[in-house]
């Protein structure tokens, strides 16, 4: 079905597009932002893609994707660093508007923190020939490193919110690695990562999407806050 993961994209994005303009979201009014930290994020995403697409860390399988190619990536892989964190991102803002609580204590925040960034770069240390692991790892020890500093606040939210958002990541993932059909949109060179799988899901890959979201989450913070 060749136009599997165009459909995966375009799906993600369509309801949370539409309620972008819902009188009381008014989530249209972020775009500017949004659109910033998409770019920065797949500043740093897109040559990461084409580098492990190159080295054979992960491939795509060409069953599921129209053809159109850039720099070696599927035009869809490109449209998914633009639709999955727009979906995510209007997602953890929808969840604060109607629940404004939903948040751990900063205390908590900061112990949940500092056990991530130990917990991952032990398993990046230990892992160090595993391309996907550690580069994963690492990206996500320096992002909540940062953030942790310069917004312990939003951390304080996107822990929650991000356990939501898994819910749909669980199935748009799941589906781009092969659940629920004859074969993975997206191939993984398991040598390269841990080899432990939630469903068809590599395990990384959870990080990697906490990460490009946060990534997106607190360029946009920056941006509206210089603004204000």
């Amino acid at each position: 079905m060749k136009y599997l993961y165009l459909l995966l994209n375009i799906g993600s994005l369509a309801i949370p597009f539409l309620f972008s303009f819902h009188p009381k979201l008014k989530f249209y009014k972020l775009w500017k932002p949004l659109f910033i930290g998409t770019i920065l994020t797949m500043v740093i995403f897109i040559p990461w893609d084409v580098i492990f697409t190159n080295q054979g860390i992960w491939k795509f399988n060409d069953d599921y994707f129209l053809g159109i190619t850039l720099l070696q990536l599927p035009m869809e892989e490109w449209l998914f660093f633009i639709c999955i964190p727009y979906a995510c991102v209007f997602t953890h803002y929808a969840l604060l508007h109607y629940f404004p609580q939903m948040s751990l204590a900063i205390p908590t925040t900061k112990i949940l923190s500092y056990t991530l960034i130990f917990i991952l770069a032990l398993l990046s240390i230990i892992n160090y020939d595993k391309w996907y692991t550690l580069v994963n790892f690492i990206l996500a020890v320096i992002l909540i490193s940062i953030v942790s500093t310069k917004n312990i606040k939003l951390l304080s939210e996107f822990y929650i919110t991000f356990l939501i958002i898994l819910i749909p990541f669980f199935i748009v993932n799941g589906i781009l690695t092969g659940s629920f059909i004859d074969s993975e949109v997206v191939w993984y060179n398991n040598s390269e990562n841990l080899n432990i799988r939630l469903f068809t899901i590599p395990v990384e890959d959870m990080v990697y999407a906490f990460s490009m979201i946060l990534m997106n989450l607190f360029i946009m913070k920056q941006v509206i806050a210089e603004k204000t």
